[in-house]
Order: C-alpha cells, then structure tokens, then sequence
C-alpha cells in the first residue's frame, strides 16, 4: 500500500494526476517552446482551503497597468493581486455572466468593458470601484428588427468606438461611439467567407498600423478561424484557419494568443503562423468538457478553454469554461 502511495505521489508531482489527489500539490509543469516557453503555477488564485473561489466560469481575463488581474465567472468579477489573491469582487446581478472583458486605461481611470450574452448588454465599469457608467443595449435605431440579443465579445478603438459582437443570436457586430450612440453594424451570420459562424471573442490588433479587428469565427466550418476586418467593419482577410474553436484573443506585442475551447491554447506570431501550443488535452472526453470537476483537473492540461490575457512581463492568465471555476497563471520562461 505504501509503494501504491508513493506511485500516485510521483505522478501528481509530474502533472499526470489532478493536483490534491490525495492532498499532494502538484509541482510546476513546463510547457511551450522557444521564446513561448512557460511554467504553470499549481494552486494560483485557490482559496486557503485549496478550492476554487470562483464558482463556475463561462468568461474572460484582462490585467490592469498595476497587475492585478480581473476573471468573470457566472456570479460576478474576481479581482486577484499577482500573486493569486483575492483582492475585490463586484458581484451581484450587474455583474453576472460577463462573457468576456476588455480594460482600457483612459483620462480619468482604468475601465473593464463586459459583453453579457445573458443580460443582452454591454457594459462599461471602474476598475476600481465597480462603478457602472455605461450600458449598451440594442439599438433599436439599426433597423435590423432583432428578437434576441446575445452578446460574446467587446472590444475598443483607439478612438473611444466600441465594437460589441452578437455572437451567440444574429452574427452582426455593433459599433458604438464612446457615450453609447449606434453608429453602424456588419457581419452576418452564414458559413461563407465574409460571414460569421458564433463571432465569439474579439479584441484590437495593435500589430498593424492602422489597428484592425481581430474576430473569431468560433464554428466555422470545416475548422474555427481568425478574421480581420478595418474598423469601419469592411472585410479585410481570413488570418489562419484549422484552430478547433477558437474563443477569444488577446494581443501583447507581436503575439497573439488564442484560447481553443476543445482544450489548448495557440500563440500566433506577428505572421499569423501558431508558434507554441500550451495546455492540449488529448482526452477526448474532457477537452472541451464543462463539467470537468476541481478533483480531475490534471495540472498543464487545460479544458475548455475560454479566456486569457497577458501581463507586462509576459505571463499568461488562462481561464477554462469550467465548472468548478478554473483560473491558471502560466510565468514566462526567461531564455
């Protein structure tokens, strides 16, 4: 019985085993390669009694300009200190069901935008304080006559324009100016070259000059892909196809990465070309699984994954749609 003990340790320590079998904690498990090398961080952002604080999660993660980073679950936003502690909540029914986040530092502040599929909203809040200034709802004015309005991404132009996606309802993303007026709409929704297949996540590609929109098409078929289009909403290209279903994206530098919710995520380099896949499960049964329990999560083997964003020093925040609330801190490996 002991050598059987032992054994289930060895494994936990490597990452093959869920990280409190038995109470072990796992040690860190390297993934990636090159300069997109990263270590996880076992037990990051986990209550002191070693479970997820966060109930479940079906959002997205964005890092202010003093690290402290911001994840959306199902019953509000969780505010944690680099570390992984918990540092403030906005929870309550305002706050619920953010299916993904955006953070701008403007004149006055730093401020999260939020898509809510559920609540058919936009939003816009302090960092801070959690104080909501803004809600973008259907504009009526698009003459478009929609009966449902399913929100999945949010992003912002440098000009203060917000681009809001409708991917889970009409396909057609929204553009609206800094105080909330409709400006204009494109997209629909179809499996043809211009058109969206769940325009999922969103965000600005600052690789370019001007920035442009970069969207994915989280269903098309064959495979998911990544589309750019100008911020006018005009078509510009089909950046790479093949990616499973892709979630979200979040730009730093000349890096993307891109969350696939079957279990993994890819870094795009500034040519679009996948230069590191990280956390791939090739358990069918669990990549892609919401219903992943905390005491079968397998350290550096993702889910459903969902959201990420990057801080200044690299490191990546990783969240898996996930029952129990995953949230995973991967640091970035000095060359």
């Amino acid at each position: 019985m002991l050598r059987l003990a032992k054994w289930f340790v060895a494994l936990a320590l490597v990452g093959l085993l869920p990280a409190d079998v038995f109470g072990f904690q796992a040690q860190p498990v390297r993934m990636g390669t090159g300069v997109m090398t990263f270590d996880t961080v076992p037990g990051w952002g986990l209550g002191a009694d070693g479970r997820s604080v966060l109930g479940s999660t079906h959002g997205g993660v964005v890092v202010d300009k003093a690290g402290n980073v911001y994840t959306s679950a199902n019953i509000g936003v969780f505010v944690f200190s680099p570390d992984g502690q918990v540092i403030r909540r906005f929870l309550g029914d305002e706050y619920t069901s953010i299916h993904d986040l955006e953070i701008r530092a403007e004149a006055d502040g730093e401020y999260i935008y939020g898509a809510r599929n559920n609540a058919k909203e936009g939003i816009k809040f302090n960092a801070e304080t959690g104080a909501i200034v803004l809600k973008l709802t259907y504009p009526e004015e698009s003459g478009l006559g929609l009966k449902d309005f399913k929100p999945t991404a949010i992003t912002v132009g440098p000009t203060g324009d917000i681009y809001l996606s409708d991917g889970y309802s009409s396909n057609h993303i929204f553009r609206y100016d800094r105080n909330g007026k409709y400006i204009s709409h494109f997209g629909q929704k179809g499996n043809d070259l211009k058109q969206f297949n769940t325009a999922h996540g969103m965000t600005l590609d600052t690789r370019y000059e001007p920035p442009r929109l970069l969207i994915c098409d989280r269903n098309h078929q064959p495979k998911g892909r990544l589309l750019h289009y100008d911020l006018n909403g005009n078509y510009i290209d089909e950046v790479i196809t093949g990616l499973g279903m892709p979630t979200s994206a979040a730009v730093q530098g000349d890096y993307v990465s891109v969350p696939d919710l079957q279990g993994r995520l890819v870094i795009l380099d500034k040519s679009n070309t996948i230069i590191a896949v990280l956390g791939h499960n090739a358990d069918p049964k669990k990549g892609g699984n919401f219903n992943v329990p905390q005491d079968q999560w397998v350290e550096g083997v993702f889910s459903g994954t969902h959201g990420s964003y990057w801080d200044a020093a690299g490191n990546l925040y990783v969240q898996d749609w996930n029952v129990a609330g995953r949230l995973m801190k991967l640091v970035r490996v000095k060359p």
